[in-house]
């Protein structure tokens, strides 16, 4: 695997070079636990961690997963070397999301301690916290489509939903793989009602678009990976509501 050097730290500022100290001191204890004794505890003291603590960047910078997605490789900080700091809290907006990576922690070991899809890194930037368990959008068991009848709102994500760079680079993986003018909306579900009222993403995305019905599968399901946990998303045919796509 060759290594791709990406990372300039030249105009960095001192204090966005070195993360919380007590923070990581936690995370370098928690990597010492062995996988089959880390539990719900375990798990969510290193994600309200990891996010300010110093972390070292890795000789290879940058890797492609098994999923085909890259991710920006960092690794514990060792005892007594120098290193090269990175905090992951700092490094979202000015690096991170604009390249389009994920982030794995610890690949060198037999397993990563973990791996924050693009997505999640969004969530984090959006929201301050890498997974959101309540929100508005619509549970992803619902509906898939717009019924014929069913009342809607459209309208277009705003940058707190879908900031600049996760268009970017959505619009350019849709690019390469075919999807030329892709175009987004947003909708509400049950608007008239606060307590059931449910929101979706909508791509002009639909099966005749793709030769096979898979790669459809799978180019819906790759959009999962830019997008946080909790957004849901469909496809629909871009004629099929006036008014409402507009260019990603």
């Amino acid at each position: 695997m060759s290594t791709i050097h990406l990372f300039d730290d030249s105009n960095n500022a001192n204090d966005n070079r070195l993360g919380d100290l007590e923070k990581t001191i936690i995370i370098n204890n928690l990597m010492e636990v062995p996988f089959d004794e880390r539990d719900e505890l375990w798990r969510d003291t290193f994600l309200n961690n990891i996010a300010e603590c110093t972390l070292k960047l890795a000789e290879t910078e940058v890797v492609i997963g098994p999923d085909g997605f890259p991710y920006f490789q960092l690794e514990s900080v060792p005892k007594d070397q120098n290193f090269q700091a990175f905090v992951i809290k700092n490094r979202l907006k000015d690096f991170v999301l604009p390249k389009g990576f994920g982030i794995a922690i610890n690949t060198q070991n037999a397993n990563p301690d973990w791996v924050f899809t693009y997505g999640d890194l969004v969530n984090y930037f959006l929201n301050d916290e890498f997974y959101t368990d309540q929100s508005i959008f619509s549970q992803k068991n619902e509906q898939t489509t717009i019924g014929k009848d069913e009342e809607i709102l459209v309208g277009q994500p705003s940058e707190t939903i879908l900031p600049r760079h996760v268009r970017t680079q959505l619009r350019e993986f849709l690019d390469y793989y075919g999807v030329k003018n892709a175009k987004i909306m947003l909708i509400a579900r049950n608007y008239k009602d606060e307590e059931k009222v449910s929101q979706d993403l909508v791509f002009n995305i639909v099966a005749n678009q793709f030769r096979t019905e898979k790669e459809f599968t799978n180019i819906m399901e790759a959009i999962g990976w830019f997008l946080p946990r909790h957004y849901s998303y469909i496809g629909l045919d871009e004629f099929a509501i006036e008014n409402g796509f507009m260019p990603l």
